[in-house]
């Protein structure tokens, strides 16, 4: 919770042109009462306008790690949702690498029993891949609400990325950060 009594969110968001909206995801947790800060992969950077989403939540988009005597700019968060995640940062993030600031987050996240919600951006090959399948899994038994495959929205195929993008689950994601498991034990 912040100063303020609201619960804030860590909107994290990975390299991929889907980031562009995440703005959504901000609008729909400000309208249930959330304060929002968005964290951003130094890949996922390059496809949000921090500028406007500093403006939209109040906060600077965070993508590096603060100098550790550094006091922090965040609140800390009540709730994250890793969305578009891609398959580099969900390998990563299950093998417990953190090597960026957004993993580093969410590593720690699974560790402090946040409630987490990960929406991976990939296509239905890098998917089916069977070492992201099985990050998949693992995040999942660790706690991790994962909205990944067909029954969440239509995967695609390689190279029509850019044709699917309007289908990324902002709702859908929103609404399992609202009901994860280890958020409602708590309420």
């Amino acid at each position: 919770m912040n100063d303020h009594r609201q619960p804030v969110l860590y909107a994290i968001v990975t390299g991929s042109p889907a980031a562009r909206d995440v703005g959504k995801l901000v609008d729909l947790a400000h309208s249930d009462g959330w304060e929002v800060c968005v964290i951003a992969s130094p890949d996922g950077r390059r496809f949000i306008d921090a500028d406007a989403l500093a403006v939209q939540t109040g906060h600077t988009v965070r993508s590096q790690c603060k100098e550790p005597d550094a006091p922090d700019i965040l609140p800390p968060p009540d709730a994250m949702i890793v969305a578009p995640l891609t398959g580099n940062s969900l390998a990563k993030w299950a093998a417990g690498i953190s090597d960026t600031l957004p993993l580093g987050l969410l590593v720690e996240a699974i560790g402090k029993r946040l409630p987490v919600v990960a929406v991976p951006y990939s296509n239905r090959a890098q998917l089916s891949f069977p070492a992201l399948q099985t990050a998949v899994r693992n995040l999942s038994e660790w706690g991790v609400t994962m909205l990944a495959g067909d029954d969440v929205y239509e995967l695609h195929e390689p190279g029509t990325g850019a044709d699917y993008i309007h289908l990324f689950p902002w709702e859908k994601a929103w609404t399992a950060a609202l009901a994860h498991p280890w958020r409602t034990a708590e309420s």
